[in-house]
Parts: structure tokens; C-alpha cells; sequence
């Protein structure tokens, strides 16, 4: 449908209206079976151009039920959407003694880099005793942003469990109920500038990892590596130039944690903080470097040219070579990630 703005310009409105149903199995007719997928004591179904749900009795009202059901897509203004129910409330937005409705994109792994989205609706719950609906939508009318980190929006307290329950209100009758969606996409645009999305591991686990070196004063290579370990859910290892590298050359030997993850995607990159070690094999007094990096696909290694210096190390009293044997530990932490968007 169109419009006409203030400048004479004609605006065009995408509607789309989805209707999800919420049904006992044993109430199901033979109209309803375009689409039919099981889950559990659960069943997604849909008939031509309405998505509904279906669920049995149990799987609405047992203490056992599933937090949340999602209804199958639906179009509007070329985007795909779906309604999200929360029969007991969103336990995350504190929602107690309420159910929770919202509305969310659907399948937008299409959509160009930096999509936006921008779009108005109502939910919908209807009262089967005087084939009414229940409206709700935003006080101020705006039109809701979609993007990349915001799929969804509606309503926490769509409302009070004891109002929906209640059969002479006819929101849920023979464990039926139905709501419904309208959709109204107002306008669309992408986002030039650039964006990333960081994501913070809580209480993150430490690793450690041991590399023992033997024959260390036959170490004749340049460089040298570890065995393969993995922190976080990346993999690394720890490098070693025993005659020195950059400013260290010729005076101390260089220490380096390296990521060797080579599955980590382009713009990504790993916030660590790491501790290297040479043990002291005979006081138990270990030389220690600390250190925290960003890590990525290009800049994949952090430490010290000049970790130790060939004096310290080859005395017999630092413990750093016993029986020309070398231990180096390192300790890594992953605490974030950062990818683009």
C-alpha cells in the first residue's frame, strides 16, 4: 500500500500479517499439513501464507517445558520473520508471572555487511471467546531498528500469566491460543562504517602448557617451536630463538607466545594474557615475563627479544639448564574476542 508524504513523494508501506498458533496435537485438522516437523512433544506446522505452533498440553504447562517456542518464517518487506514466545516469561529480562512475545529477523545471513532495518508492528493475542484481539504495540510509534546485534524486540511483559490463563478471558481455551504479527518495513539502509563485535569470557580458565628442551647448548637452528597446545578454543605455541633475535641477537636468548591457530577468520582477533617461564630446576626461583596482547591473524606472536641474557642463563646457580636440560612453561588466559561485523 502507498502513501503520500509532505513533499508529494509516495511512500510505499510492506504489510505482512503472521499468525501463530499455540494448539493441543489432538486438535489438529486435516487442513494443517503443508509442514510438519517433531520435536519432542512439540510440532511446527503451517498453512499457506500463516505459521502457526503446535504443542500439547504438557509441553505448555509441565515445570519441565521448554523456555521459549518460535514459530516458522514469514516474509515482509523482502526480510524473513518469526514470533518468539516465552510461555512463562523471559527468565533474562526478569519477566516473573508474565509471558514474553517478541518479534525477530529470521535467516539474515544474506544481508550485506552493515544491514539496518527499520520497521514498525504490533503483537497480537486474540480472546477466542468474542473473537477480539488483544493489541500491543510501542506507546510512541516509532519504528524499531534491526541489525546485526538486534534481532529482536517486543515485549518483556507482553502479559500477566494469571490474565492469560484464565479460560473467561479467552486468550487460552482447550489449550489453544493464537497470536499474530503485523509488520510494517518503513525503510532500510547500509551501515559504511565499520563495526565489531567483542565478546568477554567470564571467569576465564588459565592453561599451562611445559616444554622441556633437551640438549640446549646443541641448539644450532634459529628458531624453534613447541609442541602445539590449545587455550581458550585457540591453538598456540611458544617460540624460541636461543641465539638471540633483533636487539637481542648475540646477548639473550628471545621467548614468544605465538598464536597457531590457522582457522582464525580474517578481522578477528584474540585478547590473551599470557606468562612465559624458564623453571628453575634447582631452587624453584622461575624467571617470568607477563604479558597481554591482541592477537590475530596478522600479528600473531608476543614477547621479549631480549628475555634472558646468555649470562644468566648459563650459571651454574639460576637452575634456568640442568643436565643441559631447559624447561619453559607458558600460562595463557583467553578473556575476549573481537570479530568484525
Amino acid at each position: 500500500m502507498g502513501s503520500v508524504s509532505d513533499d508529494g513523494m509516495y511512500i510505499y508501506v510492506c504489510v505482512c500479517v503472521c499468525v501463530f498458533v499455540f494448539l493441543p496435537l489432538f486438535s489438529l485438522s486435516s487442513s494443517l499439513v503443508c509442514v510438519r516437523v517433531h520435536m519432542s512433544d512439540e510440532m511446527f506446522y503451517c498453512r499457506g501464507d500463516k505459521n502457526s505452533f503446535g504443542c500439547t498440553t504438557n509441553s505448555l504447562h509441565s515445570q519441565n517445558s521448554i523456555e521459549k517456542y518460535e514459530s516458522g518464517e514469514f516474509e515482509a518487506g523482502g526480510y524473513k520473520w518469526k514470533l518468539i514466545f516465552y510461555p512463562k516469561g523471559n527468565t533474562k529480562k526478569n519477566a516473573i508471572d508474565h509471558i514474553s512475545v517478541y518479534i525477530a529477523m529470521s535467516d539474515t545471513s544474506s544481508l550485506q555487511l552493515g544491514w539496518e532495518v527499520y520497521a514498525v508492528f504490533r503483537l497480537f493475542l486474540l480472546d477466542q471467546n468474542k473473537d477480539k484481539y488483544f493489541i500491543l504495540q510501542d506507546s510512541t510509534g516509532k519504528e524499531k531498528r534491526f541489525h546485526a546485534l538486534k534481532l529482536e524486540w517486543g515485549f518483556d511483559r507482553f502479559m500477566p500469566l494469571k490474565s492469560f490463563n484464565d479460560a473467561s478471558n479467552g486468550y487460552l481455551l482447550e489449550d489453544t491460543c493464537v497470536f499474530g504479527a503485523e509488520v510494517f518495513v518503513r525503510k532500510e539502509r547500509i551501515c559504511k562504517g565499520k563495526g565489531e563485535c567483542l565478546s568477554m569470557i567470564k571467569d576465564a580458565p588459565s592453561t599451562k602448557h611445559l616444554w622441556r628442551i633437551e640438549n640446549f647448548s646443541k641448539l644450532d637452528q634459529e628458531c624453534y617451536y613447541s609442541s602445539v597446545f590449545v587455550a581458550g578454543d585457540q591453538k598456540w605455541k611458544i617460540q624460541l630463538y636461543p641465539k638471540g633475535r633483533r636487539h637481542g641477537s648475540g646477548s639473550h636468548i628471545s621467548l614468544y607466545l605465538v598464536l597457531a591457530d590457522s582457522t582464525t577468520p580474517a578481522g578477528s582477533k584474540i585478547y590473551a594474557d599470557y606468562t612465559l617461564r624458564i623453571l628453575d630446576q634447582v631452587q624453584a626461583r622461575h624467571l617470568s615475563g607477563k604479558g597481554d596482547y591482541w592477537f590475530s591473524e596478522t600479528k600473531k606472536e608476543s614477547g621479549w627479544a631480549r628475555y634472558i641474557s646468555f649470562s644468566y642463563l648459563n650459571q651454574s646457580g639460576s637452575g634456568c639448564i640442568l643436565k643441559d636440560v631447559c624447561l619453559v612453561e607458558a600460562e595463557v588466559t583467553v578473556h575476549g574476542i573481537s570479530s568484525s561485523m
